[in-house]
């Protein structure tokens, strides 16, 4: 299993020419059963169609259901277990609650995160692919 970034998520659906390569190739790679999107992805992708920061096709709960259909796709939902890791995150990261929230997602998963995020490709505490 892989754990993909909000955004990630939102390129792989909507605008698949922003991936790398590299990213493409994990995504599909048949070694890989499961794509898991945390909830809080629903939620951030939600927020920003809400003020106008991302423009879907289509009204925002059929884009949600279109994408959770992606090949391999599992929705990840926000555990106890993942809300507390997400305050407990070690060393320093910075203060976005979703991203703590998907970066705890991949530890308790104990899983490679794909991501572009540079703050949290800098960060030393979760495997990331970029």
């Amino acid at each position: 299993m892989i754990v993909i970034d909000t955004h990630i998520w939102y390129w792989w659906v909507h605008t698949p020419e922003r991936l790398t390569q590299h990213q493409i190739d994990t995504l599909e790679s048949r070694n890989i059963d499961i794509v898991g999107v945390s909830a809080i992805s629903c939620w951030e992708i939600a927020k920003r169609v809400q003020y106008g920061r991302m423009r879907l096709s289509r009204p925002i709960g059929q884009w949600l259901e279109l994408a959770l259909r992606f090949p391999g796709v599992r929705l990840l939902p926000l555990t106890p277990e993942i809300a507390v890791a997400s305050t407990q995150l070690p060393g320093t990261f910075h203060k976005d609650p979703a991203d703590q929230i998907i970066v705890a997602t991949a530890r308790v998963c104990d899983c490679p995160l794909v991501t572009s995020d540079g703050k949290i490709l800098d960060y030393s505490h979760v495997q990331t692919i970029a």
